[in-house]
């Protein structure tokens, strides 16, 4: 926790928990494309110097923990994530499938809270939202 990076001149440690989901909320994060998205996020995060620390998939919505250096905006990570991910899932994904439109796989919008001093708090919520789910749509059988 008290680990910080360094660059030229600064000590730094700047991470984020970012929530962001594919259009109309869609439950296709499972099967293929679960399996190859972690890897493609790690990927995309490396090229812009950041680092996914904790991150998790579920039918509907992506959770991660994201280390971002200071010199690059947080809205710029994720869009690149977003845009470039998006891209990928067309090309591989949309000869196979027809609802992969284009381009257009996320949302526009995501949630973003800096992680501070709460990081194990923040990296165990983000593991028990598997557990959470099935827990809801077990009471949603029952309703």
């Amino acid at each position: 926790m008290d680990e910080y990076e360094s660059l030229s001149h600064s000590k730094w440690e700047c991470k984020y928990h970012v929530i962001f989901i594919p259009k109309r909320r869609r439950r296709v994060l499972y099967g293929e494309l679960r399996q190859h998205l972690g890897e493609i996020f790690r990927n995309l995060a490396r090229q812009k110097e950041s680092r996914i620390e904790e991150g998790h998939l579920l039918p509907d919505h992506v959770h991660m923990m994201i280390s971002i250096p200071p010199q690059y905006a947080v809205s710029q990570v994720v869009a690149f994530i977003k845009g470039k991910s998006a891209i990928h899932l067309a090309r591989v994904y949309g000869e196979r499938k027809r609802n992969f439109v284009g381009q257009h796989f996320w949302a526009r919008g995501y949630f973003v809270s800096t992680v501070g001093r709460d990081e194990a708090t923040i990296r165990e919520s983000i593991r028990a939202q598997e557990k959470e789910e099935a827990r809801l749509e077990q009471l949603h059988l029952w309703s």
